[in-house]
């Protein structure tokens, strides 16, 4: 069964050119000599993105390949102005990141409510003759053309806003502790990368306060080198504001296993290496204390450790208690702050492009080719009847 949740579109936009301007003398009856009177072509509409809380995947623009603004009319005769074209709105849900479809650069950022952000401007219309006149020109037979379209093909991806962000290998019990903390349902079984899509469950906290948690689906080892299912999840934890490692009790060497989980990370983005973070022993149901306190002095000592069963609930509340606390320090609010508005974004990495491509779906999109040729020449002129 296909799934609703689309993280990743590629589109192709495509702005309004420019009406042109008339080239038009008036000639009516009794006044043989009336001047130029050609009007000037209306502006070409432009696309837009705007944010929109009532999305939160990009299944809406799936199946809209192309997004095209409407033309500017033609100026025309007795100082008529041409029609604006109508401008064109992308919705795209808050978190989505736009990147040119050729080159991976990096175009713009549209995370909040309501911003509105221009990706392609309309043509202007050209000026009519009437424009043109003057004490010795006082016949001008030439107008402006309207300025050209602009196109491009843009990729938009969503990095999901949430506060804390799930990470580990699979099978490390993320989706259990997701269903346990809040009413997210996410799917559970016992087999590697049974999470094919985030999750985002809202988490309840004393006195009415709660957070946001995303599950992604598991990491392995080379997956910032696109192994396993790769970068196409990683990016949904770039947003968050805090990071919870999670490796089972039953591991050989949690301490070795945390380390890779870090590694990853580092490989993917550097910067994600500044956030907080907070590493939770899962799977606790299968130990008994003494092993915790014999795990307890291999795990690694610059974070906050929780030893936690998503099962029986054991620890769930100490680990709600640090997540908090974490979220709420000063200098996690001072790095939010900073963040929000210095987030710096990379350009998208092309030599993984194609692979992304085809995990998606997507096929190469095919251009329209529209007969809009028009001759610049052909103005309009009315000759005087005999």
């Amino acid at each position: 069964m296909e799934s609703n949740f689309v993280d990743y579109v590629k589109i192709y936009c495509r702005s309004g050119k420019g009406g042109r301007g008339s080239m038009h003398l008036r000639h009516v009856k009794y006044q043989p000599n009336g001047g130029p009177d050609g009007g000037d072509g209306g502006d070409g509409g432009s696309v837009y993105l705007r944010g929109n809380h009532n999305f939160w995947t990009l299944l809406h623009l799936k199946y809209q390949r192309h997004v095209f603004a409407e033309h500017g009319g033609n100026g025309g005769k007795d100082k008529c102005h041409g029609t604006k074209g109508k401008d064109e709105y992308i919705d795209v849900p808050c978190g989505t990141v736009v990147y040119n479809a050729e080159t991976g650069k990096y175009i713009c950022d549209v995370a909040q409510d309501g911003q509105v952000v221009l990706l392609l401007k309309g043509g202007r219309g050209g000026l009519g003759n009437f424009q043109f006149r003057s004490a010795t020109n006082q016949a001008p037979r030439y107008a402006q053309p309207g300025e050209p379209m602009q196109e491009l093909t843009v990729i938009l991806e969503l990095k999901l806003l949430a506060d804390v962000g799930l990470v580990g290998f699979p099978n490390a019990g993320k989706s259990t502790l997701l269903s346990a903390l809040s009413s997210a349902r996410p799917k559970i079984a016992n087999y590697p990368f049974t999470t094919l899509e985030p999750s985002l469950g809202i988490v309840g906290y004393h006195d009415r306060q709660s957070f946001v948690m995303a599950d992604i689906p598991g990491i392995i080892e080379g997956a910032s080198e696109g192994k396993g299912l790769g970068l196409r999840f990683l990016r949904h934890i770039e947003r968050n504001s805090l990071l919870l490692f999670m490796v089972p009790g039953d591991t050989d060497d949690i301490k070795h296993e945390y380390e890779v989980l870090l590694n990853e990370l580092r490989n993917f983005n550097p910067e994600m290496l500044d956030k907080h973070r907070v590493l939770a022993v899962t799977k606790c149901d299968l130990l008994d204390q003494e092993l915790i306190e014999m795990i307890s002095e291999t795990v690694p000592e610059d974070v906050p450790v929780v030893y936690i069963s998503s099962v029986t609930g054991y620890g769930l509340e100490e680990l709600k208690n640090v997540l908090w606390r974490e979220l709420n320090s000063e200098s996690n609010k001072l790095q939010g702050i900073m963040s929000e508005d210095t987030l710096v974004h990379r350009d998208k990495d092309m030599s993984h492009f194609a692979l992304e491509l085809k995990d998606e779906g997507e096929d190469e999109i095919v251009f329209i080719d529209e007969e809009d040729i028009e001759d610049l020449d052909d103005f309009e002129y009315e000759e005087e009847n005999p």
